[in-house]
């Protein structure tokens, strides 16, 4: 499933999936971008972002830290109004999702 983006500002959205790339799973050496845990990007005219996002698994370690971290870091990108995060588990993810440099990375490829 690849990530859905929703924005007219391109520039913006580049710099919020930059930022993305910041974020790990501290138990596998790749961004969550790379992961395939971004489900959907959403970059209103008001440049107020929503992210849809997911984790490896609903009992993740990082369930409680890593999704506010996202959104943290979401807001502090500058040009960024605001930043909401939403954690669903639909569909589930799956090692398809990874991106082939997540998945040569892990040894999957």
């Amino acid at each position: 499933m690849a990530t859905q983006i929703f924005s007219k500002n391109t520039e913006l959205t580049q710099r919020v999936i930059d930022m993305i790339k910041t974020c790990y799973d501290p138990e596998i050496p790749v961004d969550i971008w790379e992961l395939g845990l971004i489900y959907e990007v959403h970059v209103s005219e008001e440049n107020e972002v929503m992210i849809k996002m997911t984790l490896t698994s609903p009992s993740c370690p990082v369930a409680e830290t890593l999704p506010p971290e996202v959104e943290q870091k979401i807001r502090d990108v500058e040009g960024v109004r605001s930043a909401k995060l939403e954690l669903t588990f639909e569909p589930p993810w799956e090692k398809e999702m990874m991106s082939e440099v997540a998945q040569l990375e892990l040894g999957f490829m």
